[in-house]
């Protein structure tokens, strides 16, 4: 019986099926279960293995892992009381509440202990009592943060799994014994609020990960190094593009001259190209009365997202989470006639939104954010169209900044949602049309709409594959209904119109990290923040180099002279270091000829060429963004 293929029990010998797979659980009848489970399946029970190969097999051998790790804490630290320890995409965790702080010294001590567990291949054993037993047995022990989890469990009974001595609550399935797991590491050591709430106390979490193979761990690990290596943070302050100030607040950016010049170049693609798509460009306000989020519906859905309100001349305003009221309310300051539609609005705009202190990380996750962002007003046939243009529009914009390859996701009707389920089945339907006539492929992402509107999620992969949600696609038939938008028809009745929101890079402060980590900082020409350094060999060579930095300029290429006096070889490195994809050298045979010798940042030599030839090449490849 091969890993995944469903069998009835008459059918096979199902253990001799487990002992000759990689099962570490199984399925009977579509449930998961512990192998030791098996025997209590029916005759006709439908069984399927589950080996780690499925995403339900490494969740359940990575929070085996996480039970070993407690077991291995609470033998090393007796004080330490474990709280939760799931299983992750990549790995596991474990909070532990321990007065003296966990060392990295310490997680050697505890992979150690882990080891020992493992070799000694104990079972799992599963057991289920009542959730009153279950508490007292937690209280006896001190375990008080099991105690409140079964406290909030609305059971009669609970399972519980016991490993040479050492007791967990958990609902399973576990793998069967400990010399299971063939390679693991403890990662790292952070904070966590108990139950994720600043209000209660702060845990400290360990986060590890597993594999089958030592193979396996060891391309992880190699890939969290270069991750590592790659990190925007790092990586912002050694090439000076971006910082943040205490004294200026959390999640709050300060863009130095390197950062600034390449958001201008982000920018300035992004109003040409809108421009050329017929969109009009937008400015509109920081803060709004407080009535205009109730209006559209954000302080009833997105209040916990949002700041307190503040007071001006005794009435309530409030920082801006949003740009689609502004747009909507220039909309509506005229009369529109179904000749006018489409109408295309497109805004770099600045929001507004609170992110907890503990989710805060780098450009990714900031408080204050410029939405690429852009509403489309049109008429119910011109939907399809219309979410056809903003695909390709997407997948250009994209394409353009290096990403080719993406998931798409249709995401639907979410539990708490505005409009009623008839607008929402129409609007679904025109995403899906547009999607299937485009001819791409897509996953539905069931209850993942935003609660105005379904929407279209493309998340980009990056150079070490990881995905990031940037660019959206919102059909919103509630907006207009809340704000009475309106628009003459042909048949010179009133109509409403029906409201596309739509964002390419989403967050420009998130989609400028993602850049930074596709790259590795080495941005492509178009994009980097000093294009060509020119580099003096000794001070007689000023004159003529500071001649080629000023054509450079005046052809519109970021250029600066290295006049320092310094030797060459230094200045290189330094320029290197930088980035800089082209390094233009100037020494006597240079300064005669009237020529450049240019060397690439990779450390290729071209040239020599002309001051005009040098220009021509960099122009072109400019243009091409590349």
């Amino acid at each position: 019986m091969p890993d995944g293929k469903e069998v009835t029990t008459a059918q096979a010998d199902v253990w001799d099926a487990v002992k000759s797979s990689r099962a570490i659980a199984a399925r009977v009848n579509a449930e998961l279960i512990d192998l030791g489970m098996l025997q209590q399946a029916s005759d006709d029970a439908v069984v399927e293995l589950v080996s780690f190969d499925s995403e339900a097999g490494k969740e359940i051998y990575r929070h085996s892992t996480s039970h070993i790790l407690a077991h291995a804490v609470k033998e090393l630290f007796p004080d330490a009381k474990p709280a939760i320890g799931p299983a992750t995409e990549d790995g596991f965790y474990y909070d532990f509440d321990r007065d003296i702080p966990f060392t990295p010294e310490d997680l050697l001590k505890i992979e150690k202990k882990m080891q020992e567990i493992i070799k000694a291949n104990t079972p799992f054993v599963r057991k289920d009592i009542s959730r009153l037993d279950a508490i007292e047995l937690f209280k006896k022990s001190g375990d008080t943060y099991k105690v409140e989890i079964l406290e909030g469990i609305d059971a009669e009974n609970v399972s519980l799994y016991e490993e040479n001595g050492f007791v967990d609550l958990c609902r399973g399935p576990h793998i069967q014994r400990t010399g299971r797991i063939k390679a693991f590491k403890l990662l790292s050591i952070a904070g966590a609020y108990w139950r994720g709430d600043s209000n209660n106390k702060m845990l400290q979490r360990i986060y590890g990960t597993a594999f089958e193979t030592k193979d396996d761990l060891k391309a992880y690990l190699d890939f969290l190094e270069e991750v590592k290596k790659r990190d925007h943070r790092r990586l912002g302050r050694e090439l000076d593009l971006f910082s943040f100030d205490e004294n200026i607040g959390a999640g709050l950016i300060l863009w130095h001259p390197n950062g600034s010049i390449m958001r201008k170049t982000i920018e300035d693609f992004w109003r040409d190209e809108h421009i050329k798509a017929d969109y009009h460009i937008l400015f509109t306000p920081h803060i709004a009365q407080l009535k205009l989020w109730e209006q559209s519906g954000h302080w009833e859905f997105y209040r916990d997202s949002m700041y307190d309100p503040m007071q001006i001349d005794n009435v309530a305003y409030e920082l801006k989470p949003m740009n689609c009221p502004f747009h909507i309310s220039i909309y509506k300051s005229s009369l529109r006639s179904y000749r006018n539609l489409p109408i295309r609005y497109a805004e770099l705009g600045t929001v507004y939104r609170y992110e907890k202190s503990g989710v805060l990380h780098g450009l990714l996750r900031v408080r204050g954010f410029t939405q690429d962002d852009a509403h489309i007003f049109c008429r119910e046939d011109q939907i399809e169209d219309e979410i056809q243009n903003i695909l390709n529009f997407t997948l250009f914009v994209l394409n353009t900044f290096g990403f080719e390859k993406y998931d798409i996701y249709l995401s639907t009707q979410p539990e708490k949602f505005v409009g009623t389920p008839e607008i929402w089945e129409r609007s679904t339907d025109a995403l899906k049309k547009a999607l299937d006539a485009r001819g791409l492929s897509y996953q539905v992402d069931e209850g993942g709409g935003a609660f105005y509107g379904p929407k279209i999620d493309i998340k980009i992969k990056d150079a070490l594959n990881r995905s990031w949600q940037c660019s959206t696609i919102q059909v919103d038939f509630n907006n207009p209904e809340r704000f009475d938008l309106g628009y003459r028809g042909s048949d010179g009745a009133e109509h409403r119109p029906i409201m596309i929101h739509r964002a390419l890079m989403g967050s420009l402060e998130r989609f400028f990290g993602i850049l930074i980590e596709h790259y590795a900082g080495i941005f492509p020409l178009w994009l980097a923040p000093m294009q060509v350094s020119v580099l003096t060999i000794a001070e007689r060579h000023t004159e003529y180099a500071a001649e080629i930095v000023a054509a450079l300029k005046s052809a519109g290429i970021r250029a600066e002279i290295n006049a320092d006096n310094e030797k060459i070889g230094y200045k290189i490195r330094e320029a290197t270091l930088r980035k800089v994809p082209y390094l233009a050298i100037i020494g006597d045979k240079e300064a005669e000829e009237k020529k450049i010798t240019v060397r690439k940042r990779d450390g290729e030599n071209i040239g020599p060429f002309t001051t005009a030839e040098f220009i021509g090449i960099i122009v072109e490849e400019i243009k091409r963004r590349k």
